[in-house]
């Protein structure tokens, strides 16, 4: 097996405009990969050097989903490494909304940590499709770059993730949840 080669200065200076803008939202799917903060720095952290080390690779197609697919990939290897371990989230990252009424930013806290713990207790296939497209924001063609799968599979699984979604919400606000299908 042949490393690849080390970057010089000039690739190391083009990796840092090209990947660093993109570390947040690394570090954002595999929060919701690992469901732990700790572990996701873990995850982040050596995806970014594998990023690194495979830059000479990168041929300039879009660098998010380029960077978030070796995410998803340094995530796999660790739980394999590791043994599968899909411990509940514990903690929800919630940011309240800032705003001159204490009561709307109070509802609007409540219902990001509705909404963040019912995509926590979907299965690992739905949440890390869902947090690409509503999170990410990126495109199915985007998506099945990263998850490696055709764009009609992206399509029928982020329609099945999306009812679960739909059915956890329900659940857990117990009546009917304005904007989402019966399912």
């Amino acid at each position: 097996m042949v490393d690849a080669p080390q970057p010089d200065a000039a690739a190391t200076a083009r990796f840092r405009a090209v990947m660093l803008p993109h570390l947040d939202a690394a570090y954002g799917f595999a929060r919701w990969l690992t469901r732990d903060p700790v572990q996701a720095q873990d995850v982040a952290q050596e995806a970014m050097l594998r990023a690194l080390k495979y830059f000479h690779a990168f041929r300039g197609e879009e660098a998010r989903p380029w960077l978030l697919r070796i995410v998803r990939n340094t995530w796999t290897d660790l739980r394999t490494q590791k043994g599968a371990n899909d411990q509940p989230l514990d903690v929800v990252e919630d940011r309240a909304a800032e705003g001159p009424d204490p009561e709307a930013s109070a509802l609007a806290h409540d219902r990001r940590r509705q909404v963040a713990a019912a995509l926590a207790a979907l299965p690992a296939e739905s949440r890390e499709i869902l947090v690409l497209r509503e999170i990410e924001d990126l495109s199915y063609k985007h998506i099945a770059s990263v998850l490696d799968l055709p764009v009609g599979t992206v399509m029928s699984r982020l329609a099945r993730a999306r009812e679960k979604l739909a059915v956890e919400l329900r659940g857990r606000l117990g009546r009917s949840v304005h904007g989402l299908p019966d399912v």
